[in-house]
């Protein structure tokens, strides 16, 4: 089965960063080889911050080691700074991301350094990457956040986002995706700055979409991204999510509405719905008292729905 677009899971990361709730590790292991075994095949699983500052994620290197021993998974991990990255490269991450916050003010908020002091870390991150053998060295994203708008800056200008990108490239960075951190875009937004970005990095430089539903408009922001070539969307089973250092930044688009639009689409994910669907039960259990959010969960399958993947089977 050809495989369309890449669907990153971040729940097990921007998801429980978010929250209350700490989940049990024993659950997390189980969501990741759930969701795995349902046909995700690149899960964000945690961050490696320190444990006084996110305690929901302390846990992260023992996610990783879990994590690496599913087949065919694509391992990811945030950081924040070059000891994050350390520990991340030891723990054996495939993927690791840097978020850098095009709002200053919210990068002072969310990492504590300015927007120099972040480049600084990004070099320095590429270097460590650099000096591994090369069969162990993660791929390197560099994440623009907030860079469709700020609560704490408000609107951010486009120019702005595209110097960054430039700059990320320039540090070493393989690639730089999009993070709409607080939830501001909107669909014309998206195709205008993923025009922008990739004209200045490159097309294969362009990782893809991080979106949130604040207002309403994930799903429509995710059709936009598509109908400019974007491949690549991040979401969160149950719509868990948002930064905590941002306020009013609710959660990321939901992966099992996500899924069921692509499909219906026509175009494949891999994933099976149905099984995904299923997931839920997990982190719902894991995470008594936390609202799981998603349309397509609370309604079911419509009757007759086929699948992308199967359509392309009986064809």
């Amino acid at each position: 089965m050809t495989i369309d677009l890449l669907v990153s899971e971040v729940g097990p990361r921007d998801g429980l960063q978010s929250i209350e709730s700490i989940m049990p590790l024993a659950a997390k292991k189980a969501w990741i080889s759930a969701e795995a075994a349902a046909g995700v095949s690149e899960i964000e699983v945690g961050s490696f911050v320190p444990a006084k500052i996110l305690p929901q994620l302390a846990d992260t290197a023992e996610v990783v080691a879990h994590a690496r021993t599913v087949p065919g998974l694509t391992v990811a991990v945030l950081v924040p700074n070059l000891r994050g990255a350390q520990d991340a490269v030891a723990a054996g991450a495939h993927k690791i991301t840097v978020p850098l916050s095009v709002s200053e003010t919210h990068s002072l908020k969310n990492v504590r350094r300015t927007h120099a002091q972040m480049l600084e870390e990004v070099r320095a991150i590429v270097e460590l990457i650099r000096s591994q053998p090369e069969g162990r060295r993660p791929k390197f994203e560099g994440g623009l956040s907030t860079a469709f708008g700020c609560t704490l800056e408000g609107p951010i200008p486009a120019d702005k986002v595209v110097e960054l990108a430039g700059r990320l490239m320039d540090c070493g960075c393989d690639e730089v995706g999009l993070s709409d951190t607080t939830g501001y875009a909107n669909p014309s937004q998206v195709k205008d700055l993923v025009r922008r970005v990739r004209a200045e990095v490159g097309e294969e430089a362009f990782a893809g979409l991080h979106l949130h539903n604040t207002r309403g408009l994930g799903l429509a922001n995710v059709v936009a991204g598509l109908e400019v070539g974007v491949t690549t969307f991040d979401s969160s089973l149950g719509g868990l999510g948002g930064c905590p250092f941002a306020p009013g930044a609710s959660g990321n688009i939901v992966t099992e509405d996500l899924v069921f639009m692509l499909e219906s689409m026509g175009l494949s994910t891999g994933i099976d719905l149905p099984r995904l669907l299923e997931v839920r039960r997990i982190v719902a259990e894991a995470v008594p008292g936390e609202e799981l959010y998603g349309f397509t969960p609370d309604a079911g399958l419509p009757l007759g729905f086929a699948p992308a993947g199967r359509k392309a089977d009986a064809a």
